[in-house]
């Protein structure tokens, strides 16, 4: 049986979700990816021993996460109930719904009927009682708002979920959704949105200044611009890479000349701060105190040991801030 290294809580630092008292570890493993019936069963076993062994007590997932599909939470529930399961207080397990997860018109999007039916089925194939998070994994314009907060808040009263997450919520939203939860009296602690140096979308559509208003936490996801801001790109695309390979959500046309020089001058600053470029891309979106968590995929335990490293130098000089402006919003 798998044994916790003793010494896991001494140098990872621990941030309050916004106002509430629900603590995240700023480095967060992520299971959409190598986590799936595709994957080699001890790898995934061995992410999960490296992160918890270090810290990481923040364990992401989603119903439709594989492939297949609910693939990923039935491995981790494996994990759970064959290794991990002794140690459930001390983790922080969040799954979600909102894209497609079975046929038909009450698979997908936001309607109590499909959150409330997700859920279980989430809980079944992790053989828990209850996740830690709820969210809900994207906006629904067909469906009323007040109805979807409405299966959110019934997540937690029922003892289902212990707090409600939103993710890839605008600000405009976020603050309608957080208003009906407040009214609720339900626990809504947490976004989720997709932010890096790249992408600095929840900057411009009031997520990030609302969730700071509001006391709500953050939690970033693809903080790495799936795969672009590491040293894997810096002599072009590498013929095992996930271009390659998959293709689905970085494609070949995106990694520009222009954009290997943005990556190379990144990669220059990093260099000049000690750090790996990938180690500086995390510490960045941490800086500042309002995103509580970033979320990390890893494929071997090495890039999670790698990664967690980036806590170590958090503070940026008003310099390098303004240096890693001028390289990432160049548009060419």
């Amino acid at each position: 049986m798998y044994q916790a290294n003793a010494n896991r809580y001494s140098e990872m630092p621990y941030v309050k979700c916004g106002n509430s008292g629900l603590k995240l570890p700023k480095i967060s493993l992520g299971l959409w990816h190598n986590f799936g019936s595709v994957f080699p069963y001890e790898n995934m076993k061995q992410l999960i021993f490296t992160a918890f062994d270090n810290g990481v007590t923040h364990f992401d997932l989603a119903n439709n996460y594989g492939p297949v599909y609910g693939s990923a939470e039935t491995n981790f529930g494996r994990i759970l109930r064959e290794e991990l399961g002794t140690y459930r207080d001390e983790l922080i397990i969040t799954t979600k719904a909102g894209y497609d997860m079975w046929p038909g018109p009450y698979g997908d999007h936001g309607s109590r009927k499909y959150l409330l039916a997700s859920l279980d089925q989430s809980l079944k194939r992790m053989g828990l009682d209850y996740v830690d998070i709820f969210y809900h994994h994207r906006p629904d314009p067909e469906t009323p708002l007040e109805e979807t907060m409405g299966a959110l808040a019934q997540a937690v009263r029922s003892g289902k979920a212990l707090y409600v997450g939103l993710s890839n919520y605008d600000g405009e939203r976020m603050r309608k959704a957080s208003r009906i939860l407040e009214e609720l009296r339900v626990p809504f602690v947490v976004n989720q949105n997709r932010y890096n140096i790249f992408d600095r979308g929840i900057e411009n559509n009031g997520l990030k200044q609302a969730a700071a208003e509001l006391g709500k936490g953050i939690v970033a996801f693809c903080p790495l611009a799936q795969g672009l801001l590491t040293d894997r790109y810096l002599n072009g695309i590498p013929e095992d890479s996930r271009i390659r390979t998959d293709g689905r959500f970085l494609k070949e046309s995106a990694v520009t000349e222009e954009k290997l020089a943005q990556i190379r001058a990144l990669n220059e600053i990093a260099r000049q701060r000690g750090q790996k470029l990938a180690q500086m891309a995390l510490a960045w979106i941490l800086r500042d105190g309002i995103t509580t968590s970033v979320i990390i995929g890893a494929s071997k335990p090495s890039q999670i040991l790698e990664n967690i490293a980036a806590v170590q130098n958090p503070i940026f000089s008003d310099e390098e801030l303004a240096a890693i402006d001028k390289i990432s919003l160049y548009q060419a």
